[in-house]
């Protein structure tokens, strides 16, 4: 009997000592999870003087290679898993930035809904997914998160309740804290990213010369911002006629049949509230996001 004891022991020693030596020889592996509502708030607050992204420009693929590069520094015996870059975006239709954001290598875009305010909305939530399922199924080691919302605590507790470890990274504030006390109590480490750092990231735009009010008191919009209500009209269009009809429209590009145009017009000028007739730009810039659309969907 003690003989058969001792030969169960022997063999449960081995097979432990096999699944050791099979997880020392797996290569650690990391992630990198950027909540852009906070990156572009903090980082324009830092070099430009304001939270309004339509007054500065992001190099967001720049300052994406070098998160990456960080983490290869912090990180030295570990693999890149993928850089997850998460924003908002009316009903969840990528913006030009937002499109070439996601075609980088290692990047996966996510996006959330952008409210009427320009508020974000799930993207807490879709942080939360992706960190505890990459944990649950052990793909990750660590975790370099930056953000600096409390609704992020629940993220972090998750990762680490499967054994991840989460690294809490941040941009310098220009006074106080620009992250909540309960998220870097609840983190394994905190760094912080000055001015310096962000500075080559962060371009100021011109201040452009106000523009006129049409006739009804509003405000002339920009081309980004008539671009985004073309691929707006055709994502609706895409979803409610089918990619058969819109097919047969992609042959005449840049062209569009007079009624489909006219229709395009209609619709836009409803959306953004001001007359696009005789503004030739604008209207160029509505074709062109409604094409930018159609062909990402091809």
């Amino acid at each position: 009997m003690e003989d058969e004891i001792a030969a169960r022991l022997e063999r449960t020693n081995e097979l432990l000592q096999r699944m050791l030596a099979e997880v020392a020889k797996t290569p650690s592996t990391h992630a990198i999870f950027v909540d852009a509502g906070y990156v572009y708030a903090a980082a324009g607050r830092l070099v430009a003087g304001t939270e309004d992204r339509r007054s500065f420009d992001l190099d967001s693929e720049g300052l994406i290679e070098a998160f990456i590069d960080k983490a290869r520094t912090i990180f030295a015996d570990s693999r890149l898993l993928r850089v997850y870059w998460y924003d908002g975006a009316r009903r969840r239709i990528h913006t030009v930035e937002q499109q070439s954001i996601a075609e980088l290598p290692d990047v996966k875009v996510r996006l959330g809904n952008l409210n009427a305010n320009n508020q974000q909305k799930g993207v807490d939530s879709l942080i939360r997914n992706d960190l505890e399922s990459l944990a649950r199924h052990r793909a990750i080691s660590d975790a370099a998160l930056v953000g600096g919302d409390e609704d992020l605590v629940s993220a972090v507790e998750a990762a680490q309740g499967y054994g991840a470890r989460v690294h809490l990274w941040g941009i310098e504030a220009v006074e106080g804290r620009n992250q909540a006390e309960p998220l870097l109590w609840e983190v394994d480490s905190q760094r912080v990213f000055d001015l310096e750092f962000c500075k080559p990231y962060v371009t100021r735009r011109p201040v452009a010369a106000a523009q006129e009010p049409d006739h009804e008191g509003n405000q002339r919009p920009n081309r980004e911002d008539v671009r985004f209500v073309g691929a707006q009209i055709a994502a609706t269009w895409l979803a409610a006629r089918g990619r058969g009809t819109l097919a047969e429209l992609l042959p005449g590009q840049p062209y569009l049949p007079g009624a489909v145009d006219q229709e395009l017009l209609v619709e836009a000028e409803a959306l953004l509230r001001y007359s696009l007739r005789g503004q030739a730009d604008l209207r160029r810039a509505l074709r062109d996001g409604f094409w930018s659309h159609l062909q990402s969907q091809y």
